[in-house]
């Protein structure tokens, strides 16, 4: 995180983004390619986090999207809600790092995250349980950081 500023200003803005997938369980690879969004909704005094793209996985290649909703906790916590509201999970930038689970019947997701520069920052999940059994590793760099590799 940039010194000085709330997790919510750090995220604040627009992202490049990369998501590689493992699925062990039917043994396909995937990537998701895209942009990504935080942009304030002052009447809530939230972040609104939009996320567009390209996935290809396996066979399937096409237009994906997700949206969450990011709120300002006490200190460097932030939670993450679906968009539609309910908690997510919550996360904690004081150390420029996270990790959480999030229970989703009998699976269990755990995320891991590590701001690595002032305009990147890298997330990684893993699904298990019953029904799951892959990772996401996504990472996140600000336009014009991502045009200067």
């Amino acid at each position: 995180m940039v010194s000085g500023s709330t997790p919510l200003q750090f995220l604040h803005g627009e992202w490049v983004v990369r998501r590689d997938i493992t699925d062990r369980r039917s043994g396909h690879n995937g990537l998701f390619t895209g942009h990504a969004s935080f942009e304030w909704d002052d009447v809530r005094e939230t972040l609104r986090y939009e996320e567009e793209g390209e996935l290809r996985f396996a066979e399937h290649r096409g237009p994906a999207s997700r949206r969450l909703v990011y709120v300002a906790g006490v200190g460097s916590a932030v939670g993450v809600r679906f968009a539609d509201g309910r908690p997510f999970y919550e996360l904690d930038l004081r150390d420029q790092r996270w990790g959480a689970d999030h229970l989703c019947g009998a699976d269990l997701y755990t995320v891991t995250g590590l701001i690595t520069g002032p305009d990147s920052f890298v997330e990684t999940w893993h699904a298990g349980g019953p029904g799951k059994d892959y990772d996401l590793v996504t990472y996140y760099s600000r336009p014009a950081a991502f045009s200067a590799r």
